[in-house]
């Protein structure tokens, strides 16, 4: 669910800390846009698949546990990159102290996508 590298991608910058992928700022090629989510300390936000829908979302601060119906839970940090798309998840949990600040880019829906 997280991959790599944290360096330096083009259309996408790193952060000045440690040089991790960050959407924050960065001008993305048309056709893209970029949503902010934020849950705040010991929040909890119940999961949407239809909210990730073919997002890349990057971890820009703070730490966001992902909370699966079964099994045990995924804790993801700063820099860490995730496919939140067609996962089996109860909700997004923040059991932080500061806010856990999600990035997704995704490209736009057309028109046609939008009323079929």
């Amino acid at each position: 669910m997280s991959f790599g590298p944290r360096g330096r991608h083009k259309g996408v910058s790193g952060s000045r800390h440690s040089g991790r992928l960050s959407f924050l700022g960065c001008r993305l090629a048309p056709g893209f846009a970029v949503r902010v989510v934020v849950v705040g300390p010991g929040g909890r936000r119940a999961y949407d698949d239809a909210e990730w829908h073919g997002a890349l979302v990057v971890v820009e601060s703070g730490v966001v546990v992902l909370e699966p119906r079964t099994g045990h839970p995924y804790r993801f940090g700063p820099g860490d990159v995730l496919w939140l798309q067609g996962l089996d998840l109860r909700a997004l949990h923040n059991p932080g102290s500061e806010p856990a600040v999600l990035v997704a880019v995704a490209r736009c829906r057309s028109v046609s996508e939008v009323s079929a």
